[in-house]
């Protein structure tokens, strides 16, 4: 019996040992499952790379195709977490920035909420990935994201929207089309498509017919966007077609990169006046033409000239040196309001015009939810004690016939803010910012490319006055002819035309960004509705 029980204990062992996974088979599949979760961070990181200031706008098409790739066919849950793991990769690096100053607290907690909307587009975009023409719906849901992010919470954080990463790129003149909302779609279309052409091409060696599939793909989804991209430059023109003028942009500098610069308004005030004074000089020794008016960053003047007699007698006097109207970003309180105000400073009446910025930044301007976030740090409440109040009117001052719209810094993410100015009878665009606070981050590069995505969006010259840096003269083709360094005090000259025709984006408005939810819906509804069937195909 002995014996017997030995021979039945070997003849089992085999098969017991060959049931066990071999500790290297358990590796793979383990880098399997991991596989799709790292690359779809790597995809992020990708495409953040794409984005200023670097000049890689390309970047974005294989990271979009790499994306594809993480979520066709997933579930809603996988592609939930795979979405937002794409999402973390790239808003993390690419908001960094709004930590310099007050900690990584708030700067991880806007990427944990921004990256929810990206996750939520990654569960539609696998949904949809099943469906004929694939690529075409996905890139509408991925626009339908970014409206939804430009608009909730706290009326929208539309940063990074891919538009904004193509200042540089063969898409650009796409803006003069349909807005950042074509423009963002065409390349994200183009990295579907990109995916899907080599997928066919992959699993159509031995099928003729999936060949064939595979070059409609890439003729659609990859060949019209860039034709429609060239086709769409002469939408784009330099022509002046209300004469030019010439404009001097101001960047005074500060006493030191921080938030706590604020406590030294006076010297900021001084600073752009002594720049202004500096100009005044060499216009006078001949080294410069002289200005038709003179545009100061936002936040140049935080001593309400209004209210304080010193700060007041400043501008006139840096007014009267230039001997031309100022353009002057001041912090003024009326009737009991905090107002972020550009104030048009004349030589010889003294401030004639305002406009009061209408898009004001949540918990940088104003402070949402106060009594929370006061519970959990006091330190936060105490850097915004009192909220700013938002303006109501568009802001396009009139230079002696000359007609300048006004965007404020934060406003020029948001497509509205912008189109309204043109709307309004804007020749020329300025948008005076105050990015100190940011110090030498990234920021300020993906703010001046957003201005360049302006210029073309409505063929428009777009001036970029900023109290440190980057400071710049933008021409409507988007091409940047002067700019200045960071932390030191500069001021541009240069003549530039004023045009006053409008582009299709300028026209169109919101119809483009509309038209391309209703297809996102319309793939959303296919998809779901096949979803639906085929459940009750297989009960049946």
């Amino acid at each position: 019996m002995t014996v017997t029980a030995t021979s039945v204990d070997q003849s089992d062992q085999p098969d017991q040992l060959q049931s066990r996974p071999a500790p290297t088979a358990r590796g793979l599949r383990l880098l399997r499952r991991l596989a799709p979760a790292a690359a779809a961070a790597l995809c992020g990181v990708l495409l953040y790379v794409s984005f200023p200031p670097r000049t890689l706008w390309w970047l974005a098409v294989p990271a979009f195709a790499g994306f594809a790739w993480v979520l066709r066919g997933r579930g809603w849950k996988a592609a939930l977490g795979l979405g937002y793991l794409f999402g973390l990769g790239f808003l993390l690096p690419l908001l960094v920035w709004t930590g310099v100053e007050v900690g990584p607290g708030p700067w991880l907690a806007l990427v944990a909420i921004e990256a929810v909307f990206v996750a939520l587009v990654g569960v539609g975009v696998a949904a949809v990935s099943k469906l004929p023409a694939w690529p075409l719906w996905a890139a509408a849901v991925w626009i339908a994201g970014e409206a939804l992010r430009a608009r909730v919470p706290f009326r929208g954080f539309p940063w990074g929207k891919i538009a904004f990463g193509q200042a540089d790129g063969v898409f650009l003149p796409l803006a003069a089309l349909g807005g950042t909302p074509v423009l963002g779609f065409a390349v994200v279309l183009c990295g579907f498509g990109l995916y899907e052409a080599g997928r066919l091409v992959a699993e159509g060696r031995r099928t003729r017919t999936l060949r064939k599939a595979a070059a409609a793909t890439a003729l659609l989804s990859v060949a019209v966007p860039v034709v429609g991209a060239v086709a769409a430059r002469g939408l784009v023109s330099d022509k002046a077609e209300n004469g030019t003028v010439t404009v001097a942009v101001i960047q005074g500098n500060v006493p030191r990169a921080g938030l706590e610069f604020s406590a030294q308004r006076r010297a900021v005030l001084d600073y752009h006046a002594r720049e202004t004074r500096k100009l005044a000089a060499d216009i006078k020794a001949g080294k410069v033409a002289k200005p038709d008016f003179v545009l100061w960053p936002e936040n140049s003047s935080d001593i309400d000239p209004f209210t304080n007699a010193d700060a007041a007698q400043i501008l006139d006097e840096a007014a009267e040196a230039v001997g031309a109207p100022i353009s002057v970003g001041g912090v003024v309180e009326k009737d009991g309001k905090l107002l972020n105000e550009q104030i048009l400073w004349d030589p010889v009446k003294g401030p004639t015009q305002t406009y009061d910025k209408r898009q004001i930044q949540p918990f940088g301007e104003y402070l949402p939810l106060r009594s929370l976030v006061g519970a959990i740090n006091k330190n936060w409440t105490g850097m915004v004690r009192q909220d700013f109040s938002r303006g109501t009117k568009p802001g396009v001052f009139d230079f002696d016939g000359a007609k300048v719209g006004l965007v404020t810094c934060y406003e020029a993410a948001f497509d509205w803010a912008v189109r309204s100015e043109v709307t309004d009878g804007a020749q020329l665009i300025s948008v005076p910012s105050n990015n100190a606070t940011f110090d030498r981050s990234e920021m300020t590069y993906q703010q001046l490319a957003m201005s360049r995505v302006r210029a073309v969006e409505h063929s428009r010259t777009v001036t970029v006055p900023v109290t440190s840096g980057v400071s710049a003269v933008i021409m409507p083709d988007g091409t940047i002819t002067q700019k200045t360094g960071m932390f030191v005090p500069a001021y541009l000259v240069q003549k530039v035309p004023l045009r006053s025709s409008e582009t299709p984006a300028t026209e169109l408005g919101i119809l483009p960004e509309i038209a391309l939810l209703l297809v996102a819906a319309g793939g959303l509804g296919w998809a779901i509705g096949a979803g639906v069937r085929g459940r009750r195909a297989g009960e049946a």
